[in-house]
């Protein structure tokens, strides 16, 4: 039987966060543009304490999990990845994903990593179902998406309000059978 090599693509690895990363992660967090890109909640600053608190719970969770994007020729920390609101008895999971150096957007960085992430929902927690929420605006994340094999279930019409404009929220998933039938 071969094993795959999970985890581990041909650019970038998933690897847990280190105590160093923080530095990076919170100059992510300090980053406007990220934030509302990355969150729907508001893009409320974060320092190193609040981040080291927030991955504390998570690792202390059973329900999320977090993972750091390294690019494999530099070992350099670029983005995380990651699933919450795992419901175990329905197999089920909400995916995200952030690249924080934007020197490493629109680079197949992302889609790499995500492939990766998803991978690892279905093969080693056995999910069913993974799905996500993207903001209308973020048409990079759409198009990758969609690039993925994930498909569009629905629309939180004028969900969020940002610069004086409502934008729509879409709810986005993919099924084990639709992934299998793009991968396996």
């Amino acid at each position: 039987m071969l094993i795959n090599n999970l985890l581990k693509g041909s650019n970038v690895r998933l690897t847990s966060l280190k105590e160093s990363d923080l530095t990076i992660f919170e100059s992510w967090y300090n980053d406007i543009n990220f934030l509302r890109l990355y969150d729907m909640i508001p893009a409320i600053p974060k320092c190193e304490s609040e981040l080291n608190e927030m991955l504390k719970e998570i690792k202390n969770s059973n329900d999320r999990y977090i993972f750091a994007i390294r690019t494999i020729e530099e070992d350099k920390f670029v983005g995380v990845t990651g699933f919450e609101n795992i419901l175990w008895n329905n197999s089920t999971a909400v995916i995200y994903i952030g690249i924080g150096d934007n020197t490493y957007r629109g680079k197949g960085i992302g889609k790499e990593a995500l492939a990766l992430t998803m991978e690892f929902g279905f093969q080693e927690l056995n999910l069913h179902r993974i799905g996500l929420n993207v903001l209308s605006y973020n048409k990079p994340a759409l198009k990758l998406y969609e690039n993925l094999g994930f498909k569009k279930e629905g629309t939180y019409r004028e969900f969020i309000h940002r610069d004086g404009k409502r934008h729509d929220m879409y709810l986005y998933s993919i099924l084990r059978p639709e992934w299998e039938e793009i991968n396996i």
